[in-house]
């Protein structure tokens, strides 16, 4: 879809084909006949656009809910955009500390966390440098009726001026035609150019790829992580007047969060570095405790085991045993039933004397092939196992030795925890 044909979709006409297009079956087998019916009566053009479109918005209810009903979409814009339920979060964090401030964002895609920021009762100008982007944003910004409080203009953002601005948002581009960037040095604009930028403003939020290096967060910056129904989703690094009071550690080291929202945008934990070493190492006990990858990403595992009264059974492998059941949103806990060195044929023999009809395998630190592994055990097929019991198996590894951990999951605990917000 170029700009020519968006602008196209924007007319009376054009949005009765979207709203055509949008109530038909756009899905593999219906969307040809589709596509046929709507270009009997349409330009071919506009009803690629609209297909284009409807088929866009169907995907992105997963980020945006019912918003993307009307919302509008690039495909690197959605692939890119901050979900409804983060943006919304980090809108909250905005909010409580610069209340109705005036935000420069920079690279703001289609405008997820312009708009969230608007709803919080902040206003701001979204920079895009890519120009059907940038009238995408704005169009979102209209349909979602936050133009009062936002607006969007297309430019280069590192030669952006943010004086008169409370704070700056950046979301430099991590995305290229051969795949996803991890590298600071070459996301678009570069980590260090953004970094400048904000630094010349009171208050800075830079989002970043989870898998950012600790040692290329700039010091003085609180790094948090954000995992959303236990899913890493993304990372952002807070600056001046926005970066919480965080302990980091060590003197001069990164100020590290981990924060989990539910599916549903709420919450569910907050967790900060509590000066601890690294955590004990021990044998297995009858519990398994595995980490959020928030909470892992943002080196906080010895919290997690101190707080579940446990260690590692490897110190470079992020499993917490302990003997101890807690209820914890930082991990997900298993009973351990049994440890059994790995081997295949010994775990099929097990499964079957358990009459294990449901299998999940899970592993760390393990070279296996889950599928295959799976496979192996006899619950590779379409059709399913026969057998009453469930059972996790966990495939790792202490020191050279690979072990297989059968198990099965704690309840997960429904309360919000917030540990040193």
């Amino acid at each position: 879809m170029d700009l020519v044909s968006f602008r196209a979709l924007r007319t009376p006409s054009g949005q009765d084909v979207l709203a055509a297009a949008t109530g038909a079956d756009v899905g593999g087998d219906g969307l040809l006949a589709t596509a046929a019916r709507l270009r009997e009566r349409h330009d071919p053009q506009l009803v690629a656009a609209a297909l284009t479109q409807a088929r866009l918005r169907e995907r992105a209810k997963i980020k945006f809910g019912a918003d993307a009903e009307r919302m509008y979409f690039t495909e690197a814009g959605l692939e890119q955009s901050t979900r409804a339920s983060v943006a919304a979060y980090r809108a909250g964090r905005f909010a409580d500390r610069l209340a109705g401030a005036r935000v420069l964002e920079l690279g703001c895609g289609i405008g997820a966390d312009l708009v969230a920021r608007a709803r919080a009762g902040l206003t701001g100008d979204g920079v895009e440098l890519d120009p059907l982007t940038a009238e995408v944003a704005q169009a979102n910004v209209d349909t979602l009726d936050v133009r009062d409080r936002a607006s969007v203009r297309v430019g280069d953002a590192v030669e952006q001026d943010p004086d008169g601005y409370a704070a700056v948002f950046a979301d430099p581009g991590r995305r290229t035609a051969r795949g996803r960037v991890f590298d600071p040095r070459a996301y678009e604009p570069p980590l260090d150019a953004v970094l400048d930028l904000a630094g010349r403003t009171d208050a800075a939020c830079v989002k970043v790829a989870p898998g950012i290096p600790h040692e290329a967060v700039p010091v003085g910056a609180e790094a948090e992580w954000i995992s959303v129904g236990g899913d890493v989703k993304e990372a952002a690094l807070w600056l001046g007047g926005l970066a919480g009071d965080v302990p980091g550690g060590v003197p001069g080291g990164v100020r590290r969060r981990a924060t989990l929202l539910a599916a549903d945008g709420a919450v569910a934990g907050s967790l900060v570095p509590r000066g601890l070493g690294d955590p004990d190492v021990r044998a297995w006990g009858r519990y398994l405790y595995e980490p959020d990858g928030a909470v892992i990403r943002a080196h906080l595992v010895a919290e997690v085991a101190e707080s579940v009264g446990g260690g590692l059974a490897d110190p470079r492998i992020a499993y917490v045993t302990s003997d101890e059941p807690h209820a914890t949103p930082f991990a997900a806990g298993y009973e351990i039933e049994d440890v059994l060195p790995f081997s295949v044929k010994r775990l099929r023999a097990e499964l079957r004397r358990r009459d294990v009809g449901v299998l999940t395998v899970k592993k760390r630190g393990s070279a296996v092939d889950v599928d295959k592994l799976r496979r192996d055990l006899g619950f590779g097929g379409r059709r399913a196992r026969r057998g009453a019991a469930a059972l996790t198996v966990v495939v790792t590894r202490v020191g050279r030795d690979p072990v297989a951990l059968l198990a099965r999951p704690l309840a997960r605990p429904l309360a919000a925890a917030r540990e040193g917000r």
